[in-house]
């Protein structure tokens, strides 16, 4: 299947790099936050992202995550899915121990930990019950009412929802993530910051530096694959088949740009159906370099 990235006038809100621009005005998340959460927000104030090694728009390995912070010190961390995941409770998990990391620096104590929201905005339901919102926090299984109290809330944000008390604001924005439907002065502001984004040339020059790397990493990462196919297959005395190609391709993916099994399969384009498929054959050939 042919890779396409998408030009940065195809792109919505919904996708990473769309989202991440429009959002770093704090003029914007700050009312998504406070719809989403339905709390009032006095302040908040963007947190720069530590740099990552890795680079490419839709690589799965820049981070395109908005941190930031309230006058509280709680922390926020949102961004938007559009791939189902089958594993997404633990990448929320993983997204929650990096934040405690950035925040407790070596010689700080674990009580100096904040208060951490982290809100995925999905374009499907993740749990199939068919709710606006989701929202975690941890408690006693005996005791229902007993919070753990370690301040970690996790907020799932589905688009496709039905049921639930949510705000006509937050409907608003629902609305606009699902199809570009305007329909308040909201959603009109973020229309208005999506046109500017693509209208700027040093984004636009920005984006397409970004997807062009992007496609010539995961063409490189191909090329790879299809070698050590041909290679494996000579010496073995037959020709190897799509699902070892696809094999080669995931297994130097993970290598090349260090990424978990759920990535590398992302980044090379596995469909979601197959996924499970080559998740266990890689577990079975590979238990020793299987990162689920």
């Amino acid at each position: 299947m042919e890779h396409r990235i998408k030009t940065i006038d195809e792109l919505t809100l919904m996708d990473d790099y769309m989202f991440a621009q429009v959002m770093r005005d704090t003029r914007h998340l700050k009312p998504l936050l406070q719809f989403v959460l339905q709390v009032p927000i006095a302040k908040i104030e963007l947190i720069e992202p530590q740099k990552t090694e890795k680079e490419g728009y839709d690589s799965k390995g820049i981070r395109l995550d908005l941190y930031v912070t309230d006058e509280q010190g709680t922390v926020y961390n949102v961004e938007v899915q559009t791939t189902s995941k089958k594993h997404l409770p633990k990448r929320m998990r993983y997204y929650q121990s990096t934040i405690d990391i950035s925040i407790l620096r070596p010689g700080v104590d674990y009580k100096e930990l904040r208060k951490t929201f982290v809100i995925f905005i999905c374009n499907y339901d993740p749990f199939g019950r068919n709710r606006y919102v989701y929202t975690f926090e941890n408690i006693c299984r005996e005791e229902p009412d007993l919070l753990f109290g370690d301040e970690t809330v996790k907020v799932i944000v589905n688009t496709r929802g039905e049921i639930g008390e949510i705000s006509e604001e937050l409907k608003e924005v629902i609305r606009y993530l699902n199809d570009g439907t305007v329909s308040g002065q909201y959603s009109q502001e973020l229309d208005t910051a999506v046109t500017a984004v693509k209208s700027n040339e040093e984004r636009r020059l920005e984006y397409m530096t970004l997807a062009m790397h992007d496609m010539e990493i995961r063409e490189e990462a191909l090329e790879e694959g299809r070698q050590e196919g041909r290679l494996e297959g000579r010496e073995e005395g037959f020709t190897k088949g799509k699902d070892e190609e696809r094999l080669f391709n995931i297994r130097n993916a993970m290598k090349k740009l260090n990424l978990s099994v759920e990535k590398a399969m992302d980044f090379m384009d596995i469909p979601a159906e197959d996924q499970p498929k080559y998740a266990l054959m890689l577990k079975e050939t590979d238990p020793q370099e299987y990162q689920p």
